[in-house]
This record gives C-alpha cells, sequence and structure tokens, in this order.
C-alpha cells in the first residue's frame, strides 16, 4: 500500500485528489494539509511514501517545505502540483528535490501514473511541460535565475510571511523568535535583493512565485 500525504490550501482541490485514490488496493491518502507548514509536521509525523505538494501554499510554500521534509526524510517521493509553467517554479521543485510535476489542468489524468512512476524511483514531468523543459536546458541561467538565491531559509520564509500581509509581531510568534530577530531579517532581505518598500517586497514575492495570486 502507497501511503500518501496530500497538501493544497484548496479544501475542493483536496477533496477532488482524494477522489482519485478512493477505493483503491494500492494507494490511500493518510492525511492532508491546506498549508506547507501543515504539510511538514504531518510529513514528519505519518512519513508517507509520496507526498503530492502544492507549489503556491500560504505560511510555507511548496518549495519551501519539500526542502525541510527531504532534509528530515530523504527517502519521500515528492510530487509538485501546479497552475505554474514557468522554468522557475519547475526548476525550483526540482532542485528541492521533488521527483515529479503535474499541472493542475491534467491532475486527475496523470496523476496516479505520476504516483507509480516516483514510487519505481522514476521522474515525472508533464507532457505539457516539455517544451518548458527543454527551453530550460537551452538558457538554464537566463530561465532559472532568481534574485532569492541569496536568502537564507528564514530569511525566504520571513519574506513570505510579510509578503502575505503578517506583522512583525505575529511572525516572530509564528517562528518563535523575537521581533528584533524578525526586524533584522527584514533589513537583510532588503538589502540583498535590493528593494527596501513592502509594494515592492510583494511585487517581488508574487513574480518569484514566494506568494501567488490564486483565489
Amino acid at each position: 500500500m502507497i501511503r500518501v500525504l496530500l497538501a493544497d490550501d484548496h479544501s475542493l482541490m483536496r477533496e477532488g485528489l482524494r477522489s482519485l485514490f478512493d477505493g483503491r488496493d494500492d494507494m490511500a491518502v493518510i492525511a492532508d494539509a491546506a498549508n506547507g507548514r501543515t504539510a511538514v509536521a504531518l510529513a514528519l509525523k505519518h512519513k508517507p511514501e509520496v507526498i503530492i505538494m502544492d507549489v503556491s501554499m500560504p505560511d510555507l510554500n511548496g518549495i519551501e517545505a519539500t526542502t525541510q521534509i527531504l532534509k528530515k526524510l530523504p527517502g519521500a517521493k515528492i510530487i509538485a502540483l501546479s497552475i505554474h509553467r514557468d522554468p522557475r517554479f519547475v526548476a525550483g521543485m526540482y532542485k528541492a528535490g521533488a521527483m515529479g510535476y503535474v499541472l493542475k489542468d491534467n491532475v486527475f489524468k496523470e496523476l496516479l501514473r505520476a504516483v507509480k512512476m516516483v514510487v519505481a524511483g522514476q521522474r515525472y514531468i508533464c507532457p505539457d511541460l516539455t517544451d518548458v523543459v527543454v527551453a530550460s536546458l537551452a538558457n538554464p541561467a537566463g530561465s532559472t535565475a532568481t534574485p532569492l538565491g541569496n536568502l537564507t531559509p528564514r530569511e525566504r520564509q520571513t519574506l513570505q510571511l510579510l509578503a502575505e500581509g503578517n506583522t512583525m509581531k505575529r511572525i516572530s510568534q509564528h517562528l518563535g523568535v523575537s521581533v528584533k530577530t524578525i526586524e533584522t531579517y527584514r533589513q537583510s532581505i532588503g538589502h540583498k535583493l535590493g528593494v527596501h518598500s513592502m509594494v515592492q517586497l510583494i511585487k517581488l514575492a508574487v513574480r518569484e512565485g514566494i506568494v501567488s495570486l490564486e483565489p
């Protein structure tokens, strides 16, 4: 039995994904999460064989959640799920350690096959993304370069929480550090990215996939 964890911030999507696995003898959903932080906690608790990971989620996005999970559970197989075709998102998930990438438009046709392939140790890429992958391989520096590469994981999480509208105090409570530490992170982020106003930070976070404008 392949034990599966679902992580997506839309309840209807999670319900739809569950329906794919209902009644199967070889796969079962053992838990689901509505944000990246919960996904990490549930993955460490249940240790599923496969994790279906939405790329854009509140609190902690799919790329960061994937990175954190695989540090503790290197044997887990993670399949990215997204509306995004941008090569930066695709490359970001694979670089974080994901074994597959499925577009939400095709999820009900492709996900079960993707699960079987990654469990067998094979990578899966949505056929509709073949041209994107080829283009990124032809121009790796230009297609996947991001100004976020110099940020630490904690700075990237702070940037996401700031861009989602959280106050310094709330972020400090959320991350278990002082407000002064969060202010230091904010200053470091601005210095590294050359961006200092909240409007500019939010625009950059959306552009780079740290947060999403998905409804």
